[in-house]
């Protein structure tokens, strides 16, 4: 019953055998999940069961899940009007009705006025809260609580929507970037390799073709086949990638030039920040809370040779960039600002790439303030846009 399943991951390029699908299905005949197990019978449970049977490296969770996503999409949807009608969907049609009256009277407050008040409103409230412009909850135009309309709220529990929010309430995970993107077009790697300085270096041969003619052609015909050592581009890079929140929706473009710049460039560091660089960044989005790389270590371990380049959309609040104390996650002791200033200083030869659309920076705040900061060296991620920071990188 679910070898279109399988047949589904295999096309996701997932490295799904026929081993593992019989593994998946002798778990099922077992019982592992399902209606004779109480206490395993949803998809959450059988989501797990897939993903440990089918999936052996982690780089390959985020295929998966989508997928799984793509495959089994509705299956838990299915209407059952015996029930009460969900307070999601409650909640998302309270903030359509919201009038843009109501929408532009939303409270406003500036950073130290909006933690002063998010603190009194924790010692204050006592019970759940739904609309309005005061209380922490649901709908409505507060500063405080989630699925809203507010310019510059704090953002606790649900999903973001309006990408407004100058503080995010809970410890969120992310997915490391997938190396293995196979690309739909060679045309990034073409646009990569305007940054190249070769150089012989190593034990590994290669044919010399045309020396190999002409010992052949001297040689009255015999075959006199010549090696040298391969070339490697010797250019070295710094790649620094936000993962994350808005960044989600430029995942697979983000995965395709991050395999390209793997194949690319031998000499490539790699790590990952969220939404911007702070004392601290990771190169496995899993354990980033346990393997934490300090950004002062990072400036000191790499020579100021390096290439260094940020990839990420630079949306959102002004804080996170300018304040400290702004970032969504913690309270950073230093303004995200001071450690680009860092950054850009250890490292002369820098660019930030964009996958936002270059039509809507100038209706971003953040962008504007980031592409300062960047002394007007971002770019999109088209194929000019990477054109143009080799081109930049290069000289």
């Amino acid at each position: 019953m679910l070898i279109d399943f399988f047949y589904t991951l295999r096309s996701a390029k997932l490295p799904v055998s026929v081993k593992e699908y019989l593994v998946l299905l002798e778990a099922m005949q077992a019982d592992v999940v399902g209606p004779r197990n109480p206490e395993a019978c949803s998809m959450d449970d059988f989501y797990f069961l897939a993903r440990t049977a089918l999936v052996k490296d982690e780089k390959h969770y985020d295929k998966f899940d989508r997928a799984f996503a793509a495959y089994f999409k509705g299956v838990e949807m299915i209407a059952d009007f015996t029930k009460p009608i969900p307070a999601d969907w409650l909640r998302r049609e309270m903030e359509r009705i919201l009038s843009e009256e109501q929408k532009a009277n939303a409270p406003k407050m500036d950073w130290d006025e909006l933690m002063e008040t998010l603190r009194k409103r924790l010692e204050e409230q006592k019970e759940r809260h739904e609309g309005g412009s005061k209380w922490i909850g649901t709908g409505g135009t507060s500063p405080f609580g989630n699925s809203g309309q507010n310019p510059q709220g704090v953002r606790i529990g649900g999903k973001g929507g309006n990408k407004s929010g100058v503080k995010v309430w809970e410890q969120r995970a992310y997915r490391d970037y997938d190396d293995t993107q196979e690309l739909g077009t060679r045309n990034i790697k073409v646009a990569l390799r305007r940054l190249r300085k070769f150089a012989r270096e190593g034990n590994d041969l290669e044919l010399d073709l045309p020396d190999t003619i002409r010992s052949t052609a001297a040689n009255a015909g015999y075959l006199d086949i010549k090696m040298i050592p391969e070339r490697h581009n010797n250019v070295k890079v710094l790649l620094l990638m936000d993962v994350g929140g808005t960044m989600d929706e430029h995942i697979q473009r983000v995965e395709e030039l991050f395999s390209a710049v793997k194949s690319e460039f031998k000499h490539l560091e790699f790590y990952y920040f969220h939404n911007c660089v702070y004392d601290f960044m990771w190169k496995n989005n899993r354990r980033r809370y346990a393997e934490k790389f300090p950004t002062w270590d990072i400036i000191r371990k790499y020579n100021k040779d390096y290439k260094l380049i940020f990839v990420g959309d630079a949306t959102m609040s002004p804080y996170e960039i300018l304040q400290p104390g702004g970032s969504v996650e913690y309270n950073n002791e230093e303004a995200g600002a001071e450690w680009l200033q860092r950054l850009t200083h250890a490292f002369p030869r820098y660019a930030w790439i964009n996958p936002e659309p270059q039509g809507v920076w100038q209706y971003r705040q953040s962008i504007s303030v980031i592409q300062q900061l960047m002394g007007q060296r971002m770019y999109p991620l088209t194929l000019k846009g990477l054109e143009d920071t080799m081109r930049l990188l290069s000289k």
